[in-house]
């Protein structure tokens, strides 16, 4: 029996982690992955390998994957080897925009794994697997354990694990040929109308896997008994700062996020908050959980990332990172998740607090009328909501 990978989705994660580290790894000997966009099938297939450019601190790195096999679950011949290979799979990794994607359609993520799930649970030659959920969304795993235990029933967990995963790695799917062009990417394959640009970085975390006995491929992946700590620091922590430093840049009309580095006051400014507002709340709530809660751990993690946000030969735009404020904004997303956060430990977010006003900015420039924070935040408690919208907009 074959020993396959299994991806959902073919976009940065998926190529510049999953299915990278699987190659990388050799304990694989096919690697399989679905997507829906025809052209990109079309133009992978032919070769059976894809290109992926890997931003370093010293360069961009080019990379060839092979023995890939790729297959659009939209098209009913393509259906069979899909669910085949799902079947035979112990790891599968879903990386697509968002948790809604998970029961669209009759071809659908839950509906594919659905039929292999029978299958492996018929047949008790076929390996127990598990999967690992990359669509940025902290309860990813439950939402699609729900759609497998409505469709398999409840038994089908003593032979497949639904997991969470922390990624904090920056990565983005080029496609403005000029950029490729005059940064010298590798399109995905000949021809391809894109290319993909990701960042060395690869120390992933996932949830604790608890069948007994398995025993993963991917070994880079680290396992974690409790990810929501760490699931904490990356949107409070990493994304809350990179919003900011965006929002901010955008502001000095800088392109890119490396452009910061030019401007020493932005870049202390946003290290002093995502150390002392952002680190300072989250140290005081979980210290004793691990090592990263602690000032020196935090600290390291705070330089290993200011360096890594700041590196420009990933070419990450001002425009991606500030891209959809309202959603920046929203109650537990990571500039006000933030600040409540730092509220709750007593500290002041000020730091953030410019993020914020940077952001709501943003959107009133692009609205009709000023911001109803009533209406931004329609679920939030009455004296916290004043609280936060009163240090925004008191914000200079």
């Amino acid at each position: 029996m074959s020993q396959p990978f299994v991806g959902f989705g073919f976009g940065a994660i998926q190529s510049g982690l999953f299915l990278y580290e699987a190659f990388q790894s050799g304990h694989f000997d096919r690697l399989v992955v679905a997507e829906v966009i025809p052209d990109v099938v079309a133009a992978v297939r032919p070769h059976g390998a894809y290109a992926l450019n890997m931003a370093t601190p010293d360069g961009i790195a080019q990379h060839r994957v092979t023995g890939i096999e790729i297959y659009n679950p939209r098209v009913p011949a393509d259906r069979g080897p899909l669910v085949d290979a799902l079947a035979e799979a112990q790891e599968i990794a879903t990386a697509l925009p968002s948790v809604d994607f998970y029961d669209r359609g009759g071809a659908s993520v839950a509906n594919l794994l659905a039929e292999a799930l029978r299958r492996k649970l018929a047949d008790p030659t076929l390996p127990a697997a598990v999967l690992y959920t990359a669509e940025n969304n902290n309860h990813a795993a439950e939402l699609l354990d729900g759609l497998l235990r409505g469709k398999v029933g409840a038994d089908y967990s003593r032979r497949f694990q639904v997991l969470n995963t922390v990624i904090g790695k920056m990565s983005g799917v080029v496609t403005d040929s000029a950029q490729i062009e005059r940064d010298g990417l590798a399109r995905v394959a000949p021809g391809a109308d894109r290319a993909f640009l990701v960042e060395a970085f690869n120390k992933i975390l996932i949830s604790k896997i608890g069948i007994p006995g398995f025993r993963r491929g991917l070994d880079v992946l680290i396992e974690k008994p409790d990810l929501m700590p760490f699931e904490e620091a990356k949107l409070y922590g990493h994304n809350a700062t990179h919003a900011l430093l965006g929002y901010l840049a955008h502001q000095k009309g800088m392109r890119f996020m490396s452009d910061a580095a030019s401007d020493p006051g932005l870049a202390a400014f946003c290290r002093a908050a995502f150390m002392e507002e952002s680190g300072g709340a989250l140290i005081g709530k979980y210290a004793g959980c691990d090592e990263l809660f602690t000032e020196s751990g935090y600290t390291a993690y705070v330089d290993d990332l200011m360096l890594r946000m700041l590196n420009p030969w990933l070419r990450d735009q001002v425009a991606r990172i500030i891209r959809d404020p309202r959603r920046k904004l929203a109650w537990n997303d990571r500039l006000i998740g933030t600040m409540r956060l730092a509220l709750s430990q007593g500290i002041e977010p000020l730091r953030y607090a410019a993020g914020a006003r940077a952001a709501l900015n943003l959107l009133e420039a692009a609205g009709p009328a000023p911001v109803d924070f009533k209406q931004l935040w329609p679920d939030a408690d009455e004296r916290e909501r004043t609280a936060v919208q009163h240090r925004i907009v008191r914000y200079p």
